[in-house]
């Protein structure tokens, strides 16, 4: 079964920091791009950031210089590294990609189920 699963979620205060991973099923042979997306209560869907398979990144506005998009392509594995958290970047935090499964077919637009963060006091 082709799967992203993300963890990592939960509540933390301003300024607060949290990592979120996203990790391929044993299925997926190849990451291409990935991505992390959110989607806040009552709002669409957003890009947060995305990553390369050979490492190049991009972020949102709102996420530049508080959050780090990386990879671990042995193992398959994307990351969120959340730092000075807002209030407003409460949502559900989303990755998903482009990848190659094992049995060699090319999927494009994979999404995990998604994780709750909330920044409150």
């Amino acid at each position: 079964q082709v799967q992203l699963m993300e963890s990592g979620g939960g509540l933390v205060q301003p300024g607060g920091s949290l990592r979120l991973s996203c990790a391929a099923s044993e299925s997926i042979w190849i990451l291409n791009e990935m991505g992390w997306y959110r989607q806040a209560p009552g709002k669409q869907r957003e890009p947060v950031a995305t990553i390369t398979s050979s490492g190049n990144t991009n972020y949102a506005d709102s996420v530049q210089g508080r959050f780090t998009i990386s990879r671990d392509n042995a193992k398959n594995t994307m990351y969120l590294q959340m730092n000075s958290l807002k209030p407003e970047d409460t949502a559900v935090y989303y990755c998903t990609a482009d990848l190659v499964t094992k049995l060699g077919y090319q999927m494009r637009g994979v999404w995990g189920q998604g994780t709750l963060v909330t920044v409150s006091s």
